[in-house]
This record gives structure tokens, C-alpha cells and sequence, in this order.
């Protein structure tokens, strides 16, 4: 069996491991104040050249999403996310748990305009209605698109009009910046939102994200909140550890540059053997529309997950590519198609 599943299905990058594994003995401070994670710091303030962001290893992203939204919302306010949105989709609730309401807007490929986030507005006018006072954004989407660089600006303008905090869910943000059709750097970024986060979970690493804070305003008592939210972990040094592998070279974009060149193949093959796609591919995620007749024999071979019925005797799926993923996995499904065309 070839698995598609996710990005997160193998374990880590063996640089990563080393680094782990050279330390492992060492007398390490907890709860994110070591060495490690201090030089991890460095080398993502470099990146970003912003040396004035603080930073934080969060050890997942669930946890990173809701600890940001619930830490910076007072309680009388929401968050603005796409439909399709990991925080109105994928999270179980975690926002609504901790008071806060997701007003999911419906959007095209995943992304939010300045058009939707001010049909948002229009709608909550008064105090009988929670007030909106973030937009949330991934990038990549649930749907494997990429916002440009004229997109994410012209969000950062109506949020600054409007008094809006942006946040950019970063877990894929590596395929998201690595790929083709990607005008935007991380510098960008930074520079664009008042924070966001740079995934590891699904980029090679063990697990982990790392958060960036970048308005001022936000940054005060936020180590109190990480605690109080249970994410202040007491061996955080394992986490730094993990980012200063990631960024001490190239080694983070290198390996997102390798899950979308898998994916390109992958995507190449799906339409040299005539299938289409229920968003359009970018990145490390993409989903093809097949026949339920051929699902049924591809399911013995190959794991990735389903979408939807697109009709009566289609589905579409999604196959996620990842650091780990190797050329023979994808030239399996090549032989597949071709084998049942």
C-alpha cells in the first residue's frame, strides 16, 4: 500500500533526528528558554528580518490556532475564517469551546477577498451581534490554493481600515511559498500580518509550529496565556531542537520544494490519463475527481482521503504528498491509471 493520506504520516527528517539525538543528553532549561530554542529564534528572525517578532514553539496546530484566537479576542468578539477553514472544519469546535464564534463565509478555491470579509462586516452592525475583530486566513487553503502577494496585501488593507487582526495559519506554509505559481516570500509575510506561524508538523518535523507574533500590541503576558492554555511545554527544548534543524540551512524549504515536486508529477499523471481536479492544484495537496467503478480497486493499493460525491457515480478525493513521499509512490499510481484506463 501506498499511502496519500498526509503530510504527517512519517516520522521526521533524519537531520532532524541527529540533532535530537546529539543532544539527548544534555542538561537542558525548560519550557522554551533553552540554547536550542533560542538559536532556532535567531535563524527564523533572520529569515523573516524582523528582529523585533517574537517567537514561540507551539506542539501543534490546533493548539496554536486556538491559543492565538482565544488569547487575542476579547469575549465579545469573533473570527472571520473561509468556509472551508481549519478552524470551522477540522478543529471540533476548539474556537466556539473557548467563547468565540466563527463566522465561516462561503469562498471560491478556499480563499477570502476583501469583497467577502466586508459582506462579513456589513452583516455583524451592532451590538446585538458578536463583532468581528479577526480575519483568519491559511496558506496554504484547506483546497491546496495559494494566496498572491496583491491578495494578501489587499486583505492587510481592509483589516488595517477596519481594525481587524490578520492571522495566517501557517501549517503548510512551506508548499505554499515553494510552489510554481508563488509570488510571495516569507518576508512578505511578516510584514503583512499582525501574526502567523510557520508549521512543522507537516514539514519534516517530529511536531511543532512556530508561532510569530509581529504587533506589538499582542505580545504582552502571551507566555501567561500559552501556559494557562496548556501549550507551554515543559520540554520545549525538544521542539526548539526541531526548528533549529529546520532553519539552520535550507533544509525547511528544501523539503516542502520535494512534496510539490511529487505532487507535479502526481498532477501530471492524473491529467495525461484524462481525469480532472475539484480545485485547481498548487501545492502539496490535490484533488482528483475519479470514478467510484475505479475507487473501489484503487483503494486496495493506495490510502488518501475522501472529499466528496461530485455525482452520481463520482467522487472526489485528495492524495497530500509529503517530504518523505518517494518517486516509486507516485509512479505506482502512473501504472495504476494506466493499467485501468
Amino acid at each position: 500500500m501506498y499511502s496519500f493520506r498526509n503530510d504527517y504520516s512519517e516520522g521526521a527528517h533524519p537531520r532532524i533526528l541527529e540533532l535530537l539525538m546529539s543532544s539527548n543528553y544534555e542538561p537542558n532549561i525548560g519550557y522554551g528558554e533553552d540554547i536550542h530554542s533560542d538559536r532556532a529564534k535567531e535563524y527564523i528572525k533572520r529569515l523573516i528580518e524582523r528582529e523585533d517578532a517574537d517567537i514561540h514553539f507551539i506542539p501543534g496546530g490546533t493548539q496554536t490556532n486556538m491559543l492565538v484566537i482565544s488569547s487575542f479576542l476579547r469575549p465579545h468578539q469573533c473570527v472571520i475564517s473561509a468556509d472551508t477553514g481549519h478552524i470551522n472544519v477540522h478543529e471540533t469546535g476548539a474556537i466556539e469551546a473557548t467563547g468565540h464564534k466563527v463566522v465561516a463565509m462561503p469562498c471560491k478555491d478556499g480563499k477570502l477577498t476583501p469583497d467577502i470579509i466586508k459582506k462579513a462586516l456589513n452583516h455583524h452592525s451592532d451590538e446585538h451581534m458578536v463583532q468581528p475583530k479577526m480575519v483568519y486566513i491559511s496558506n496554504c487553503t484547506e483546497l491546496g490554493t495559494i494566496y498572491s502577494k496583491d491578495e494578501l496585501i489587499s486583505i492587510h488593507e481592509i483589516c488595517k481600515k477596519n481594525e481587524l487582526l490578520l492571522f495566517l495559519d501557517g501549517a503548510r506554509i512551506g508548499s505554499a511559498l515553494t510552489c510554481k505559481t508563488n509570488d510571495l516570500n516569507i518576508k512578505d509575510i511578516a510584514n503583512l500580518v499582525d501574526v502567523f506561524y510557520i508549521g512543522g508538523t507537516k514539514n519534516g518535523a517530529l511536531l511543532g509550529e512556530a508561532l510569530i507574533i509581529l504587533n506589538k500590541d499582542l505580545k504582552k503576558d502571551f507566555r501567561f496565556l500559552i501556559k494557562q492554555r496548556g501549550a507551554l511545554a515543559a520540554k520545549g527544548f525538544v521542539l526548539g531542537i526541531q526548528f533549529e534543524a529546520l532553519f539552520q540551512d535550507d533544509l525547511y524549504f528544501e523539503l516542502a520544494k520535494h512534496a510539490n515536486e511529487m505532487a507535479e508529477i502526481l498532477k501530471s499523471i492524473i491529467e495525461e490519463t484524462g481525469y480532472t481536479f475539484y480545485a485547481e492544484p498548487y501545492t502539496n495537496q490535490i484533488f482528483p475527481i475519479f470514478p467510484d467503478t475505479l475507487l473501489k480497486k484503487m483503494e486496495k493499493e493506495f490510502v488518501y482521503e475522501f472529499i466528496e460525491k461530485v455525482d452520481e457515480n463520482n467522487t472526489a478525493v485528495r492524495f497530500v504528498t509529503s517530504w518523505a513521499t518517494k518517486v516509486e509512490a507516485v509512479e505506482a499510481v502512473r501504472a495504476f491509471l494506466n493499467k485501468n484506463k
